[in-house]
């Protein structure tokens, strides 16, 4: 596995950021390893993907985890207020880095991947292949 760490800066949106590296760099594959930084405007989906939050205030981000493939993201994100209530959900295209956010992607160069329609979750699910096997 390779790394790729970047520093995202104010206005900057997390999940395009995160798309548009993944596309500029040639990745098929990554995982998310670290994002620290915080929001000043955040749109999350919630739970049973019904709804979405959306929300203009500061927030850290306390956690950042998920996968890319081909360009696509699945990222689910974690945020506390200036009150230490946390609020997350998966990262929507709408979220607005304020200071910063360092971000670093783990390239995973012996996978390919594809998302794949599974009839049992209703959802295009990734699907991880060993490259050569």
């Amino acid at each position: 596995m390779k790394e790729l760490a970047v520093r995202l800066k104010k206005g900057d949106d997390l999940r395009s950021s995160i798309e548009s590296l993944c596309k500029e760099n040639d990745i098929d594959t990554a995982v998310v390893l670290s994002g620290v930084g915080c929001l000043y405007k955040v749109k999350i989906r919630l739970a049973k993907a019904e709804a979405f939050l959306e929300k203009e205030d500061d927030y850290e981000i306390v956690s950042l985890t998920g996968t890319v493939s081909k360009g696509k993201a699945h990222i689910h994100i974690a945020l506390s207020d200036q009150h230490g209530d946390l609020i997350g959900g998966h990262l929507s295209q709408g979220c607005r880095v304020n200071t910063t956010c360092e971000l670093v992607l783990g390239v995973l160069e012996e996978y390919a991947s594809e998302r794949v329609y599974d009839e049992q979750t209703g959802y295009d699910e990734i699907v991880f292949k060993k490259e050569g096997r």
